[in-house]
């Protein structure tokens, strides 16, 4: 409205392309891709921080996490069962977002840092579900149906 510049075209035009949505795929799994990998990479230490935060046994969680930030990203990456990796990822990030980001039991810089960090997973299991829906050829434009 009025003089402004409308951005939603060159937006729109360059959304439809499909290396930006594979740039956005990869993007979107790399926190998950390089976790997984470093985990794989220092069994030990992935063990050792899943017992800081209480998970037992923590070797099988250690585990568990590796396969499913690996699986999960390559299934997201490569467009292939995206609901089962990008779920995955979003269970995973859940976990981790209530035992490593217990603001309620946080004060002063310790509450004020968690707090931020558990509302960041949870903007990243909604960037999941996203993707997911995205990757639906039947869901990624719903419509209204009056049934």
């Amino acid at each position: 409205m009025g003089g402004g510049l409308n951005y939603s075209g060159w937006v729109r035009a360059l959304l439809a392309q499909a290396w930006v949505l594979a740039l956005l795929r990869q993007a979107l799994v790399s926190a998950y891709l390089l976790g997984g990998v470093d985990k794989a990479l220092h069994f030990q230490s992935a063990v050792a921080e899943q017992a800081h935060f209480g998970l037992h046994p923590a070797a099988l969680c250690a585990v568990l996490a590796i396969v499913v930030e690996i699986g999960g990203s390559l299934a997201v990456v490569f467009n292939r069962f995206v609901w089962l990796g990008a779920g995955g990822l979003a269970c995973l990030t859940a976990v981790a977002m209530l035992v490593a980001n217990d603001f309620w039991n946080q004060t002063g810089q310790a509450h004020f840092m968690a707090l931020n960090s558990f509302f960041e997973h949870l903007g990243l299991i909604a960037a999941l579900a996203l993707a997911t829906r995205l990757a639906d050829p039947r869901g990624a434009h719903p419509t209204s149906t009056n049934s």
